[in-house]
């Protein structure tokens, strides 16, 4: 079992920055691919960014060019740095991790942290 917590959500100004910190807990060790997702209101939940364990990275074309990902896999955390902000990235964001040890799991989500970009 693996738990993950978000934070650093906020009310930040246009053209302003985030960082974004989610600390997984538990039975680390199985964890893969881990990335960031977020669901604005009335929307689906997307994708922003994913890392691999080797430290692949892949970004939504929305945020690719001002939004970096990373984790540091001996503090069982991962980081999101968004700068630029836009109100449309207005949204909740979410942390998601993959599971490589229990097939009957597979996956887990954090709870989310809300992100308010204002004009």
């Amino acid at each position: 079992q693996v738990q993950l917590v978000e934070s650093g959500g906020g009310l930040v100004l246009a053209g302003g920055s985030l960082r974004l910190s989610c600390s997984a807990s538990g039975d680390t060790i199985c964890i893969t691919t881990m990335g960031w997702y977020r669901q604005a209101p009335g929307k689906e939940r997307e994708l922003v960014a994913t890392i691999t364990g080797d430290g692949s990275t892949k970004f939504a074309d929305s945020v690719k060019g001002r939004s970096t990902i990373s984790r540091d896999n001996a503090k069982d955390t991962l980081l999101l740095q968004m700068n630029s902000l836009k109100p449309e990235d207005t949204a909740i964001y979410y942390c998601h991790a993959g599971d490589m040890c229990d097939v009957a799991i597979g996956e887990y989500w954090g709870q989310g942290t809300q992100v308010t970009v204002s004009t």
